[in-house]
């Protein structure tokens, strides 16, 4: 199985100009890192232009809502991301859940709805700087696994990535070091074996987000053990983007 890289680029780069500039630079730079499944979120305004530039790299987007179509203002289906050529989409980020409220119902829903449009859903998980503190890490982990999978069959899950992004370790510089992820990626498989089989915990890849780069991001794959990276803020920088690639399937 190849190393899944993800670049979430958030409400990035302010122009279409930009945004072209920036993939073409990416998809030039990772064509020769066979060893790598790259993945690229942009914003939606740009998904179309992206849609006819994309070869070597697949396309994701940052969320979807979990109608098909209808009088939902400003929403986007999954349907109309399949359209435009996305393979994933990211649901339950820390910052959707944070900003704009999204609950563990909400994700739920969002969840299902990717997967019945044949999207794969990067489902993040992960805990405050306060609930590290206070030693529920564990359970703040297990009720949003268990809430955003609820009612969900094995045999409906195809497809599904889960992403462990300690929230206190987005864009902020902290570290969580690749030995304290390791323990959380492998207690999100336990609580995925418990919900459904381990057969099941063993083949969906967990991802690791968190203030990746090319420094660090070696470290979560060969040592962590994590199938692959969500990458924030260092995604935004072409030349860094490709030495998190390298590091990785290189190292």
């Amino acid at each position: 199985m190849k190393t899944l890289i993800v670049a979430n680029w958030k409400m990035n780069p302010s122009s279409l100009a930009e945004a072209n500039r920036l993939f073409g630079l990416v998809e030039k730079g990772s064509k020769k890192i066979k060893k790598a499944e790259v993945v690229v979120c942009p914003p939606f305004p740009y998904l179309l232009s992206m849609k006819y530039q994309a070869s070597s790299i697949k396309l994701g987007a940052q969320d979807c809502f979990w109608e098909e179509k209808g009088a939902f203002t400003g929403e986007v289906s999954p349907l109309m991301l399949k359209n435009l050529r996305c393979n994933y989409v990211i649901i339950g980020h820390s910052e959707r859940r944070n900003y704009f409220g999204e609950t563990d119902g909400v994700i739920n829903k969002k969840i299902k709805s990717a997967l019945q449009a044949k999207l794969s859903p990067i489902f993040c998980i992960g805990e405050t700087w306060q609930e590290r503190n206070k030693g529920k890490t564990r359970q703040v982990l297990k009720s949003q696994i268990e809430k955003g999978l609820s009612g969900i069959k094995e045999n409906e899950v195809n497809g599904l990535i889960l992403a462990y992004e300690p929230v206190w370790a987005i864009g902020n510089g902290k570290i969580c070091s690749f030995k304290e992820a390791q323990v959380m990626g492998f207690y999100s498989r336990e609580i995925i074996a418990r919900l459904f089989s381990s057969l099941l915990a063993k083949k969906i890849p967990v991802l690791y987000g968190g203030s990746v780069n090319s420094k660090n991001a070696r470290d979560y794959v060969r040592e962590g053990g994590f199938d692959g990276l969500l990458v924030g803020g260092a995604s935004l920088n072409d030349q860094e983007f490709i030495e998190i690639l390298r590091s990785v399937v290189n190292a």
